[in-house]
């Protein structure tokens, strides 16, 4: 079963949400937060798996309340998926620089919806295909400041982890990879993350980044 926080500040949405969710098998709705405030405070009392984390509320919002939670949930901390209608840069880059572990567009639909709460729920990380390669510019383009570092050689990694480091940079979920390879999400799992040890990667949005800057995935490409 996944425990799941709604966090929207807009009564009907934060409604319809939960309505979906409650109605899902292997799914329980722990709580519902209008603001990021509530939300932190809901996250220490219902301890939740998964906190589907709107962005734009007022006062506290839900860059800065994901860091909170993060920062302050002894583990094991939630997963939080970020839902929001905006599509920007700013808003991709914030999220993850946050810790947020999904990032979907509140036009996805229920069955997107779902799969993603499953997915983060699950300890994988997602994000829409519509937003990876925003995410790839907020993380790659850089302006000012220090020069970026030179992308990790490839050449430590197997035949088969590079590429299913190739289809995480097109912004495949494991299961996607599965299918697309022939293997279980087990082995998607292990090759994904030796190969995310061997290039000293922390997250798969840093995969993904890697996946670019090294051309295993070109923008507009395959």
């Amino acid at each position: 079963m996944i425990r799941v926080l709604v966090v929207d500040d807009q009564f009907l949405i934060r409604a319809g949400l939960v309505g979906l969710l409650r109605a899902a098998p292997g799914v329980e709705v722990v709580g519902e937060a209008a603001d990021g405030e509530e939300a932190v405070e809901l996250v220490a009392r219902t301890r939740p798996d998964v906190v589907l984390m709107d962005i734009r509320m007022p006062g506290m919002g839900g860059i800065a309340a994901t860091e909170r939670i993060l920062a302050e949930t002894p583990d094991p901390a939630p997963r939080v998926l970020v839902l929001t209608t905006f599509d920007l840069d700013e808003y991709v880059y914030g999220a993850l620089r946050a810790g947020a572990c999904g990032f979907l567009l509140k036009d996805s639909g229920p069955e997107r919806l779902l799969a993603a709460v499953a997915a983060v729920g699950g300890g994988d990380a997602l994000f829409a295909p519509s937003v990876t390669r925003r995410l790839v510019e907020a993380f790659t383009r850089r302006t000012g400041g220090d020069p970026p570092q030179p992308p990790p050689r490839l050449d430590a990694l197997t035949g088969r982890e590079t590429e299913v480091l190739r289809l995480t940079g097109r912004g495949l979920s494991n299961q996607e990879i599965a299918a697309e390879l022939f293997i279980s999400e087990a082995t998607v799992k292990t090759h994904l993350n030796r190969a995310m040890n061997k290039l000293n990667l922390d997250s798969r949005a840093q995969a993904v980044v890697v996946a670019y800057e090294t051309g295993l995935v070109t923008p507009g490409g395959g």
